[in-house]
């Protein structure tokens, strides 16, 4: 089944990965070796903000004070229902154990991370979404200790909304700083935080790649790139929503990929035609984004049949996936990669982004082949424990200490030895590896 390109990507959504990771790997052991003094350094070039880092509470309040009552109900809404669906997928992680064999109990404990890091982006927009999503999963994940971290501007500090959105969600302290400075700061644990154990939230390729280069040493929700997004229609959908909804995606950056992937030809030149119409209306730096987004990374798929529409999408496995067709629930069981699906044209990308209740931190750049997005899960480790009474020990034992003679490692083998020659001294065991 052949995919008709009428428009065609001129380029892929990757930064100038080498350069950037010079830079960064750069900055990070200079942070890690000078401390408070070298992220202040590069938080005074890059921030261009002389306030105080480490927000206190007189400044938190400060800042809440300046929030409209209307924007502050708006983000109670959003927290309510991301918080909602959090505590429903905590209840989905439960303690268990189970006998294996009679005398040997196993089992598992989810424990949340002590501290988590969640930086949220304050360039070209304010993230209060940002936020919500990523303080409110850590806290209803059980962390002692949440840092929510963003840029601040020159004139104010972090913006008020993020500062109320945090503060509301749960944020123990909130750090005026951005880029890699904040990442290694959380990280790092500078001006008296605690050592961040995850870094979570979206940010910039420096941001990102500062993620990418720390990951090992703590824990990162994921390495995202640029946000992407897909449409899947059909005949019934409505070329005005479906080119509303491209567009909206579009704005995010210059690199923010956006495809339109369908099996009704008239429905796609349709569409074409009205996106420029669309980002023509967008203020100055949205339209900026959104006409560099469509020029040189959205394509227009026409497939043959459905089947091969879900084929395609799983093929790109976007990190929005939106499906404005017939018949929801055979897209709903056939689609596989994604990082959050819309289904129907009554939800929207845009409605996830800020205030259903699922996460918006999801997989870029056709990681949802792999990975799911934020949740509380990723704040969780899901660790084992084990313990028997003696006799239930003794199988165990007698195969311990075989396989292990089988691969090699004798010091293994007399770990399950020096139990069975303790516990069961009157009896003989055959301890060889063949025989």
């Amino acid at each position: 089944m052949a995919r008709d390109y009428l428009k065609k990507a001129m380029l892929t959504a990757q930064s100038d990965a080498p350069e950037v990771h010079d830079t960064v790997k750069t900055i990070l052991a200079e942070i890690e070796a000078g401390g408070d003094a070298k992220a202040l350094e590069y938080a005074a070039k890059f921030d261009r903000f002389d306030g105080n880092v480490l927000m206190t509470q007189d400044e938190i309040d400060a800042a809440i004070s300046r929030v409209p009552e209307k924007l502050k109900a708006d983000i109670r809404f959003a927290h309510n229902n991301v918080r909602h669906f959090a505590e429903a997928q905590k209840a989905t992680m439960t303690d268990v154990q189970t006998e294996i064999v009679p005398g040997v109990i196993a089992g598992q404990k989810a424990i949340p991370v002590d501290a988590a890091g969640c930086y949220v982006p304050g360039g070209r927009y304010s993230h209060i979404a940002s936020a919500i999503m990523t303080v409110t999963t850590a806290k209803v994940a059980g962390c002692r200790h949440i840092i929510a971290c963003s840029p601040p501007k020159s004139d104010e500090g972090v913006a008020p909304a993020v500062v109320y959105a945090a503060h509301i969600c749960g944020a123990d302290s909130i750090l005026a700083m951005g880029g890699v400075q904040g990442v290694a700061a959380m990280r790092y644990g500078l001006f008296g935080l605690p050592r961040a154990n995850i870094l979570v939230g979206p940010g910039n390729q420096f941001v990102a790649e500062a993620k990418r280069i720390l990951y090992g040493e703590v824990g990162i929700d994921m390495i995202a790139g640029p946000t992407d997004s897909l449409v899947l229609a059909d005949s019934s959908a409505d070329p005005l929503v479906v080119a509303t909804d491209l567009v909206s995606q579009a704005e995010h950056g210059y690199n923010s990929p956006v495809w339109l992937v369908t099996d009704d030809r008239a429905l796609a030149q349709n569409v074409m035609t009205l996106v420029p119409e669309l980002i023509a209306d967008l203020p100055d730096l949205n339209r900026e984004n959104a006409a560099a987004a469509w020029r040189d990374y959205a394509e227009v798929i026409v497939c043959s049949d459905r089947e091969e529409m879900a084929a395609c999408s799983d093929d790109y496995a976007p990190e929005h996936l939106t499906v404005q067709a017939e018949d929801l629930e055979w897209w709903l069981d056939r689609l596989t990669c994604y990082g959050s699906l819309f289904l129907g044209e009554e939800t929207t990308v845009s409605y996830g982004d800020k205030a259903t209740g699922t996460n918006h931190v999801l997989p870029t750049s056709g990681a949802a082949s792999y990975t799911g997005g934020l949740s509380v899960h990723k704040y969780m480790k899901i660790v084992t424990w084990q313990r028997a009474t003696r006799e239930g020990s003794k199988p165990i034992a007698l195969a311990t200490a075989r396989i292990s003679r089988v691969e090699g490692m004798e010091g293994h083998a007399r770990a399950a030895d020096v139990r069975l020659a303790k516990y069961f001294p009157d009896e003989e065991f055959d301890l060889r590896a063949e025989g």
